[in-house]
Formats: structure tokens, C-alpha cells, sequence
């Protein structure tokens, strides 16, 4: 394999990867908003609530630090 071979594969992959963190933040934001639509008073679900929560703002992060890197291998294929 040569390094533009090597970089399209990777660049594949991180698609790939920023399509799994949107989904997980779009599951994550249709489940905030159900719970609190549907079950604002459920106290367990509340503390699930809470926990999508974190875990969208995680996501979100770990999808800006892959789309960095997606950016970079693309800029690095049109050299």
C-alpha cells in the first residue's frame, strides 16, 4: 500500500466513526427530550436523563476531535 491508499482507508474509517458519534447524539437527544416529555416525573429516569446528558456532551466532543483529524487526512490526500 502506498501513503494515498493508506490515507483514503483511514479517511474511510474516520466517516465512518463520525457517523456512529452522530448517532449516538441524535439517539441521545431524542431520549432527552422523550423523558422529559413523557416522564418528567419519573426520578429514575430523571438520573438517566442526566446521564445522556454527559454522555451527548462527550459524544459531541469526541465527534470535533475525529472530524479534526478527518479534515487533516483529507487535506493531506489533495497534496
Amino acid at each position: 500500500m502506498n501513503k494515498t491508499e493508506i490515507l483514503s482507508s483511514a479517511l474511510e474509517g474516520r466517516d465512518a466513526e463520525l457517523l456512529g458519534y452522530q448517532v449516538n447524539i441524535d439517539n441521545y437527544t431524542l431520549a432527552i427530550a422523550k423523558i422529559e416529555a413523557d416522564y418528567p416525573e419519573n426520578e429514575d429516569l430523571a438520573a438517566f436523563r442526566d446521564d445522556l446528558q454527559a454522555r451527548l456532551i462527550e459524544e459531541k466532543r469526541q465527534q470535533l476531535r475525529c472530524r479534526i483529524i478527518r479534515d487533516v487526512i483529507a487535506d493531506q490526500l489533495t497534496l
